[in-house]
């Protein structure tokens, strides 16, 4: 895969959350860190890939200049890969946030152009989708900036936060699948796979 070191992609996290600080880089930490753990019960996923790749799926956000829910960070996030020559961190900057493969699926509104909003869907439309594509997808719906947590916890907050549409619903049914996807490739539940899940879910310190 065409993807930064372990120590590059924590460079380029720290460098972006420099430019624009806030939770979403211990989101980011959570998400990778989830990634490697379900990755090394997954019978064909190299755990370190997929700590890059959850790592650097939002590092769009260090853009800056626009609200933390914004659409923008994925177009950013996938050029600022692109250009320095990563082409799969870029392809999962883009595919992380459409388990189903609508770009209205996002439910807030698009801060950017219409022609980038087309470009998105015809990305969706013609590009097929891997296990890691679908792990970051499964991993960003269970990364509190605190840690892991129940699925539907996380779903519920971003919609608190961002609003939902008609897709919304759908778009869940979807994390929920991949979720019983990995499962059945790890043989076991994600929730023992990932340290916290009890505490971060519940506020519940033992």
């Amino acid at each position: 895969m065409n993807l930064p070191t372990v120590q590059r992609a924590q460079q380029i996290l720290a460098e972006a959350h420099a430019r624009n600080p806030g939770q979403w880089a211990d989101h980011s930490r959570v998400a990778a860190e989830s990634a490697r753990a379900i990755a090394a019960h997954h019978p064909s996923l190299d755990p370190d890939a997929a700590y890059v790749l959850g790592l650097l799926h939002d590092v769009g956000r260090g853009a800056g200049g626009s609200g933390v829910a914004d659409v923008r960070h994925l177009l950013d996030g996938y050029r600022l890969m692109l250009d320095a020559g990563f082409e799969d961190s870029a392809r999962i900057c883009l595919t992380h946030s459409f388990p189903i493969k609508q770009a209205d699926a996002f439910a807030r509104p698009w801060d950017c152009p219409a022609e980038d909003k087309r470009f998105v869907q015809d990305y969706l439309d013609h590009v097929e989708y891997t296990a890691y594509d679908r792990l970051i997808q499964l991993c960003d719906a269970v990364a509190l900036p605190s840690g892991p947590c129940l699925m539907e916890k996380r779903l519920v907050d971003v919609a608190l936060r961002h609003g939902f549409n008609a897709l919304t619903v759908a778009k869940w049914q979807a994390f929920l699948s991949l979720r019983h996807e990995f499962e059945a490739a790890a043989g076991a539940s994600i929730y023992a796979l990932l340290p916290g899940v009890v505490e971060n879910t519940f506020g519940f310190s033992r």
